[in-house]
């Protein structure tokens, strides 16, 4: 061990290092993802988990993180849920994990930060083990569409208003959407196509399999809407990606927001969903010293803000911001890229904008096809990302989001199963 650690010091000393050479490092002090799964992602007021509440789905999840890990629940200090609807996030993750197996010694918290609570959560645990805090931590990001938005129930105070950017703090998702359309010249037919290969993507993802190994099954309750009947069923697979999806059939849809513009469409924005995703953490020595598999390294996330009423073009802030930390170039050190879909009209923005190569970006789909649970899909990008890497033998992923208010956000990681 002690020759690791002056190995590590060593290797932070030496000059000249490119960035791809610093991050693909081992060092004890790594912190390391040694668990990434998650639940089908399902749609929201009419799909599996419509019934579901917010506190079984964090449950559901727990225990199998239990089941897969062969991890004592001890060894776990923290748990972070990223949520973003409901205000008691904090109480039912404290209460599913003492329900799923883990001591009352495992702390339990929660965080809100819109489209990236998942991966906020994600940071939060890392930024613990980095400076000593803790040894092992868990990540969730989760989020019950099905039981509401997350929209304002009254406007901020009056002198608030008066503050321009504040007051645009208030704008629906769809009309910053539009705003992002227009102000750019995003069209509806790039919109739509961009759409449309998505879908192709998730539907050719879904037939070769390869989400099964993200994918945990949730064992539900359903109830039918007519007779009231209950059954229990079991949940495997996304149900967001509608196979044969083409331009042509998308751009016959009619525009979901028209009192703001007339480009953005149930079909080619993020679509409304249920789901979960974890993910383990610990210090590259703590895993050795337990036996984990290591999945990947965890290397940084950093967020950045701009104007709210264009939130959606915030990964083309974050993801430069995060790349110069690492000194790394996204053409060249990057090689799976999962940029949330929010809206057609921002990833159009943030792909011509970055120049991101279309052959390394959301190879399985996107939120377009798979589903945005708002609070989830932080997690749930690296769950997705890890896989494609590991089916690839690729290294380096990046994820990042736009974040309502006028936020980006991205983290990056190293694959060790090539």
């Amino acid at each position: 061990m002690a020759t690791e650690r002056l190995n590590s010091i060593l290797n932070h000393l030496t000059p000249g290092k490119s960035g791809l050479s610093s991050i693909t490092q081992k060092n004890p002090d790594d912190v390391v993802i040694t668990l990434a799964i998650r639940t089908p992602l399902a749609k929201a007021f009419k799909g599996g988990f419509k019934d579901t509440p917010l506190d079984y789905l964090v449950f559901s999840l727990l225990k199998k993180v239990v089941d897969k890990s062969n991890l004592d629940p001890q060894m776990v200090e923290d748990i972070s849920l990223g949520n973003v609807s409901d205000g008691k996030a904090a109480y039912i993750v404290r209460a599913a994990a003492l329900a799923a197996g883990f001591p009352n010694t495992t702390a339990a918290s929660s965080v809100n930060r819109f489209c990236s609570s998942g991966l906020k959560a994600v940071q939060d645990i890392a930024n613990q083990i980095s400076n000593g805090s803790i040894d092992c931590g868990l990540a969730i990001g989760a989020e019950s569409m099905s039981a509401g938005g997350d929209r304002l129930a009254k406007p901020f105070h009056d002198e608030i208003l008066q503050n321009q950017e504040a007051a645009d703090c208030m704008q629906p998702m769809g009309q910053t959407s539009e705003n992002v359309g227009k102000d750019f010249n995003i069209s509806r037919e790039a919109q739509d196509r961009f759409a449309a290969e998505s879908y192709r993507r998730a539907e050719r993802a879904q037939k070769a399999g390869w989400f099964d190994d993200e994918i945990v099954p949730i064992t539900t309750t359903i109830k039918d809407p007519k007779s009231g009947e209950e059954k229990q069923v079991t949940l495997t697979r996304d149900e967001g990606p509608r196979w044969g999806t083409t331009y042509e059939s998308l751009s016959k849809v009619r525009p979901a927001f028209p009192q703001f513009g007339d480009r953005s469409t149930g079909g080619n924005s993020s679509q409304v969903t249920d789901g979960a995703a974890a993910v383990l953490l610990m210090r590259r020595s703590t895993a050795q010293r337990l036996r984990q598999p290591v999945l990947a390294k965890f290397c940084g996330a950093t967020v950045t803000g701009l104007a709210p009423r264009i939130m959606g073009i915030g990964p083309s802030l974050a993801i430069p911001k995060l790349l110069s930390k690492f000194n790394l170039n996204l053409q060249n050190d990057v090689d799976i890229i999962e940029l949330n879909e929010a809206f057609a009209s921002m990833a159009v923005y943030c792909v011509n904008t970055l120049g991101i190569d279309p052959d390394k970006l959301n190879i399985r789909g996107g939120a377009i096809a798979l589903g945005h649970p708002l609070g989830a899909t932080g997690a749930r990008q690296i769950c997705t990302g890890l896989s494609e890497c590991r089916r690839q033998k690729k290294k380096v992923l990046l994820t990042s989001m736009c974040i309502g208010t006028g936020q980006g956000m991205a983290g990056l990681f190293v694959n060790e199963q090539l």
